[in-house]
């Protein structure tokens, strides 16, 4: 049979392709934009039709029927990682989570610690070869792919086909639908003066030729804006954004100076704009790889000067960062920070970045503190920490000992909250 037939044969509508689904199925979505809308909303309007269903994700976007307290006994969400979606039922109690690092989650589902029944994903068009590219989300939902019993598609001719080791043929597919709704966009968060100083902070300790990944974020993003005099930046990262997009289109991002996948821009997920989308589509320097190969710290460590930039919410004189929960109130995960903090810390030249603005609450909360509020979950260890940035400037911890961390930490909090710092260190034994 040709592969045009057994598309045609395939193809269904989105109310008959959730029925692949059974009782008791976990069924895996890609990262962000990469979840399918019309799929999604058909299994919403039919969710009381199942029984025991779990959907599981890192970061939804859109909140569809099922993310419902009432129905979480016919079809749930459980998180990899908290979206605006999913925060609420999160805090609530009705949404549980896996802690993860993203990097393993593929090892998790190939060990079965984690199932993965069904796949869900948006898809580009069909090449002229049979394939597939789940270009918006290779992440984790590769490796669902290899273990699920129905890999079900929604193809758009928005989605690009990206280069990489994200691709599924055509008899690998249970089903299709098609959809030719724009793909989400995600604009870029807003950028103030505390982010823009920060931001001057860790561009000045970027070299030429570093190899950078960048974090979503309003102070990652004001780094980005600050780079455009660099020359030959390579990247290797987890998202591929607008900015980034911005750095290759002026010239900066040239990737000739890795040397590791010289020539390649590397990553996992996609998140921005219609510009972007059609940035990626069949474009040779840049290749979508799942997760477990772009933010194995071991694999990005093998690009010399790695530089990570990251934010945190919250962090202590010794230097965790809680940086995916308000206390004990989770609010995003673990995500590619620790994964990344990791890889630039075994990098030749390579530098970490954890990123913050000194205060919350209009000026009213310190977030640097003595200890880490009760119950926050610690993301980046003391052990791993390296640069810490505020925009008082910048404290270099790996290598310190604990009273020369509080000191450094300290010199870079709000001046309205170092006197109270210092008493606190004090009383710990940490001045």
């Amino acid at each position: 049979m040709s592969i045009q037939s057994l598309y045609q044969q395939k193809k269904t509508s989105a109310a008959d392709a959730v029925r692949q689904v059974q009782n008791g199925d976990t069924i895996v979505v890609p990262t962000g934009v990469g979840e399918p809308p019309a799929l999604l909303t058909a299994l919403s309007e039919q969710r009381r039709d199942f029984r025991g269903v779990e959907v599981v994700q890192i970061l939804p976007l859109r909140k569809y029927g099922y993310f419902d307290p009432e129905t979480a006994e016919h079809v749930r969400h459980t998180a990899y990682f908290y979206g605006g979606a999913s925060r609420p039922g999160g805090q609530e109690g009705w949404i549980d989570f896996i802690p993860n690092y993203f990097s393993e989650i593929p090892a998790l589902i190939k060990r079965d610690l984690i199932p993965a029944n069904v796949v869900f994903s948006m898809a580009s068009p069909m090449d002229e070869h049979g394939y597939f590219s789940l270009s918006l989300g290779a992440d984790y939902t590769m490796a669902a792919v290899g273990k699920a019993r129905a890999i079900v598609l929604e193809v758009n001719p928005n989605v690009p086909f990206a280069n990489g080791d994200c691709h599924v043929h055509i008899s690998q597919v249970a089903a299709l639908v098609e959809s030719d709704e724009p793909v989400l966009e995600v604009g870029l968060p807003k950028i103030g003066p505390v982010q823009e100083a920060i931001g001057k902070y860790v561009a000045e300790l970027i070299p030429n030729g570093a190899t950078l990944q960048i974090g979503y974020g309003g102070i990652p993003d004001a780094v980005v804006m600050q780079l455009t005099d660099k020359h030959d930046l390579g990247v290797h990262t987890e998202m591929v954004g607008d900015g980034i997009m911005t750095l290759v289109e002026a010239g900066v991002v040239t990737n000739r100076k890795k040397n590791y996948h010289p020539g390649k821009m590397l990553a996992t997920f996609a998140l921005g704009s219609k510009k972007l989308y059609q940035f990626m589509h069949r474009n040779p320097a840049l290749e979508m790889h799942p997760v477990d190969f772009t933010n194995d710290p071991y694999l990005a460590g093998q690009n010399d000067n790695l530089h990570a930039i990251n934010a945190t919410m919250q962090i202590d004189l010794l230097g965790q960062c809680g940086s995916e929960s308000l206390g004990f109130k989770p609010y995003s995960g673990t995500g590619g920070q620790a994964d990344f903090v990791r890889a630039a810390n075994r990098s030749n030249g390579g530098k970490a970045f954890i990123v913050l603005p000194s205060t919350a609450k209009e000026n009213s909360i310190s977030r640097i503190v003595p200890t880490l509020s009760a119950g926050t979950h610690v993301t980046t260890s003391k052990n791993d920490i390296n640069y810490v940035v505020t925009e008082y400037g910048v404290a270099q911890l790996r290598g310190k000992s604990a009273k020369q961390r509080a000191a450094a930490l300290i010199g870079i909090a709000h001046p309205d909250f170092r006197g109270e710092l210092r008493e606190a260190a004090k009383k710990m034994n940490l001045a």
